[in-house]
């Protein structure tokens, strides 16, 4: 066991500043976009925000990949659906429960939750194949083609159904583009400072690369949702906060696994993927909404526990395999 830097301190120190600077302009970016283009914002959260906040996993995945190290890119995809799901709606409900229309959330939720279920029958005999990656690419444009269609339906009859949002509202499109981007280029930054200063701190512990991946990498790259999700509460615009979770995990299921897949076929450590998928599963289903379509704001706590309890797990199977 080494020591701890004093520069990966500091690189998770200057992260959390950044984060809270770009999810800022990032905020204000999706909203004046959804108002400019007269998109809902659950449509626009869960289609171009959750592709931007993915952008790090896609990153990480890819380049993981070429290294040869795919694994590396599944354990943070998987890793960061379960932060998205577990960690970043328990600590969003610990703000009070969340209003959902299941006619706008059930079909994303099913497709959600029937992912990570053929991921791991996908990863059955202990390989994740490239044939395999590109049947998930598929499923993702697929996918990408139903919100194309959902957002042509929506738009003529948003004007009338969709609040307006005041401070976004007078946005153009081409500044609420700009703020998205300086936001997203803020975050994906303080995503990576994490990544490198956390992921220095958990070397020097003699935590093994798949661990650092589901954990460490998968908290860092979903340092964009977890600004996102916490200013949408904090504002009073939950739609936004659940488009980007549910898209997120959308995207880190099909595209970024599909794609680290294609290049290099992903040899699945069985135990850990099992693990990952069924406490991805089980988050999941703590979502389903009451009959008055709210998640109640007591599953918070228990939704942490779970993303708690597979930490340690994932852990304690890591270090003992």
């Amino acid at each position: 066991m080494g020591s701890v830097s004093v520069t990966d301190l500091a690189a998770i120190l200057g992260a959390i500043v950044l984060a809270g600077l770009g999810g800022e302009l990032f905020f204000k970016g999706v909203l004046g976009t959804a108002a400019a283009l007269r998109l809902p914002k659950l449509l626009v959260a869960t289609g171009l925000a959750a592709f931007a906040t993915s952008s790090p996993e896609l990153i990480v995945s890819t380049v993981a990949a070429l290294a040869g190290q795919p694994e590396i890119g599944l354990g943070d995809a998987l890793g960061s659906n379960i932060a998205n799901i577990a960690l970043l709606f328990g600590l969003a409900l610990l703000f009070g429960p969340i209003r959902v229309e299941r006619n706008e959330f059930g079909r994303d939720y099913s497709i959600a939750l029937a992912i990570p279920i053929l991921t791991l029958w996908l990863a059955r005999e202990g390989v994740i194949s490239r044939n395999e990656g590109a049947l998930l690419l598929l499923l993702f444009a697929l996918w990408i083609g139903l919100l194309i269609r959902s957002g042509l339906a929506a738009r003529a009859l948003v004007a009338d159904t969709e609040p307006v949002d005041q401070e976004c509202s007078s946005q153009s499109l081409s500044k609420s583009l700009v703020f998205s981007l300086l936001g997203l280029a803020a975050l994906m930054l303080a995503g990576k400072l994490f990544v490198n200063g956390a992921t220095g701190v958990a070397s020097a512990f003699g935590v093994d690369n798949y661990i650092i991946g589901a954990t460490v990498v998968a908290f860092g790259t979903s340092l964009p949702e977890l600004v996102t999700v916490l200013l949408a509460r904090i504002r009073g615009h939950d739609d936004v906060g659940i488009g980007t979770l549910l898209g997120s995990n959308l995207f880190n299921g099909m595209a970024i696994v599909g794609v680290a897949a294609s290049i290099h076929q992903i040899v699945v450590p069985p135990m850990e993927i099992a693990m990952t998928v069924g406490a991805c599963v089980l988050a999941l289903l703590l979502l389903i909404p009451n009959r008055r379509e709210v998640i109640g704001r007591h599953r918070g706590p228990i939704l942490l526990l779970v993303y708690s309890v597979f930490i340690a797990a994932t852990v304690f199977v890591g270090r003992a395999t």
